[in-house]
């Protein structure tokens, strides 16, 4: 398929996306914001499919990404080992900020231990508290070394570029 059969299906594609947005809205003005806070009614018949198509459209987006991503990198073996290389520096980072995080529970400024919670709202104590905080302990951690890197490529392409 050439592009521009492609740039034809895209586009329409993205209109009738559009169309189906501005129904939803069209739909959320005509209720008006006091009704959709009021009334649970309301809420369901209108935001309930609008949040239903936003997901629908975000599960479709990110398969396509992850399909047309994998595909391209059988097509292309050599930049499959790059990219593997790359996830391979990227998981041996994660485990090793990981294995030198604190397990230490986290703290407020006056010294008190903070509350950790699951999802269903139960307090977590002993070592489900500690683990949780290794992890996001840890995961700060990475990506502050990841933003730092970023940065420090960006400041480094800054200053090559300059240099020319």
């Amino acid at each position: 398929m050439d592009n521009n059969k492609l740039s034809k299906i895209l586009t329409i594609v993205a209109a009738i996306i559009s169309l189906i947005g501005a129904f939803f809205m069209v739909r959320i003005i005509m209720v008006g914001d006091d009704t959709l806070k009021i009334d649970e009614a309301a809420q369901n018949s209108i935001i309930g499919p609008f949040v239903g198509f936003a997901i629908f459209i975000l599960v479709l987006v990110a398969a396509t990404a992850i399909i047309l991503s994998i595909a391209g990198l059988v097509k292309n073996p050599q930049n499959l080992k790059k990219t593997l290389i790359g996830v391979g520096i990227l998981v041996a980072l994660l485990l090793v900020t990981h294995f030198t995080a604190s397990d230490d529970l986290a703290t407020g400024a006056l010294g008190e231990v903070i509350e950790i919670k699951d999802t269903s709202g139960k307090i977590l104590t002993g070592e489900e508290a500690k683990s949780v905080t290794k992890w996001v302990s840890g995961l700060i951690t990475f990506t502050g070394i990841l933003g730092a890197a970023g940065l420090g490529i960006i400041g480094f392409g800054i200053v090559k570029n300059l240099v020319k």
